[in-house]
């Protein structure tokens, strides 16, 4: 049986240049980060705190557990290694286990063939005790065992997820070209939206910008919607700490009187899509929806909030000639309508972000998917920047 009170290494992994709102995110629920790497945060705890931080997290992908480190030159090494893991008190006999890995060796051409070591190593110990294995394969709803190998150096671990964190689990419609939910929530991090102020959301889309706002507005974490992680699947197992950290979840939900979240599309069908989406986050009542074009989308005045575009940027949607007027439009619309707030434009398109006319504050850097990415921050005055100085 292993205990899920035994410390170790833990690794939570995320997508490129998301570590720094990760470490918000971990630091937010006190524990102490050890290392910050590009792709992940290191520290240390139980199984346990890893059932709290799969439950909690919003901008994490993986939360994986250190079952063993080691020198590894070639793959008859990292069989041996792995065959001397207990794994009878890890997997039940009778389950089912899949191998992730991500590995750089000289040896090993094909990342695929160190996972059927692993899982030969695994599959040989038990038919050598029991006469008898579990089942394995790719799926990832059950037991999860992570390979990292680099050069000479590998580390086993429990991926304590299983599916990625990176979807939320609220989302029933995705709609076209939608932003991850991790990334949704970083970028929100980012900014310097303070909660009780609006936040307002033109080209909402399928309203994940929107909806992640109002969870971190009222402290609904993404452990509320899914019920299945890999963590569930270890031997030793149990239902009642779990139960609690959900319950918990649900206790430290708290109202936000007069919060503002506004979110418009000029599409009918996207802000359906989104309505039903917000309902299965539990955040529809927190949402005024419009089916608007941007231009029209209403701005509460002298109200200091954020107004925040993810627009299309001709990658997978959109010509970049007809994008052009739509991003200058979208300058227009700020600096008419939304004196006094802070504007963030999402993208990946650097030579329509010219169009906007404006001067960035901040260009935070952000990947989506494999698209190099920033969300432009503006400043927009009230008044004159000159007469904002002298106040």
């Amino acid at each position: 049986m292993q205990s899920f009170k035994q410390p170790s290494t833990i690794i939570v992994t995320c997508s490129k240049r998301i570590a720094p709102f990760l470490e918000k995110d971990i630091a937010g629920l006190g524990y102490k980060i050890k290392r910050i790497f590009a792709t992940g945060i290191e520290l240390s705890g139980t199984l346990q705190d890893c059932i709290r931080l799969n439950l909690n997290l919003r901008c994490a992908s993986q939360v994986l557990y250190s079952l063993k480190s080691f020198v590894c030159k070639d793959a008859n090494e990292l069989y041996e290694q792995i065959s001397l893991i207990q794994w009878e008190s890890i997997i039940p006999t009778n389950g089912y286990f899949s191998i992730t890995s991500n590995v750089d060796n000289k040896t090993i051409n094909n990342p695929l063939f160190a996972n059927v070591k692993v899982k030969d190593a695994i599959v040989d110990r038990f038919r050598d005790k029991f006469n008898e294995r579990p089942d394995s394969g790719p799926e990832l709803d059950k037991t999860v065992i992570n390979l990292f190998w680099k050069n000479d150096n590998a580390q086993i671990f429990i991926d304590t997820s299983g599916e990625t964190l990176s979807k939320h689990g609220y989302r029933r419609i995705p709609g076209k070209a939608p932003m991850l939910e991790s990334l949704a929530a970083a970028t929100l991090l980012a900014s310097n939206w303070d909660i009780m102020s609006p936040f307002i959301n033109p080209m909402c889309g399928s309203s994940t910008l929107a909806i992640e706002a109002a969870m971190i507005a009222t402290n609904r974490r993404p452990g509320l919607f899914r019920d299945n992680y890999g963590f569930m699947h270890i031997l030793g197992f149990r239902d009642e700490f779990f139960e609690k950290e959900k319950q918990t979840l649900s206790d430290q939900i708290k109202a936000v009187p007069g919060l503002k979240v506004i979110a418009t599309d000029i599409s009918e069908d996207a802000i359906n899509i989104s309505k039903i989406n917000a309902v299965a986050a539990g955040v529809a009542d927190l949402i005024a929806f419009d089916v608007c074009d941007f231009k029209e989308t209403f701005v509460p005045e002298n109200a200091g909030g954020i107004v925040f575009f993810n627009p299309e940027y001709g990658e997978r949607l959109g010509d970049e000639i007809e994008l052009e007027q739509i991003y200058a439009e979208i300058g227009d619309f700020m600096k008419q309508k939304c004196k006094g707030y802070t504007g963030y434009v999402f993208t990946g398109n650097f030579n329509l972000a010219k169009k906007i006319g404006l001067k960035p504050k901040r260009k935070i850097e952000f990947y989506n998917g494999k698209i190099d990415c920033r969300l432009m921050e503006y400043d927009l005055y009230a008044g004159s920047r000159r007469e904002n100085k002298n106040i």
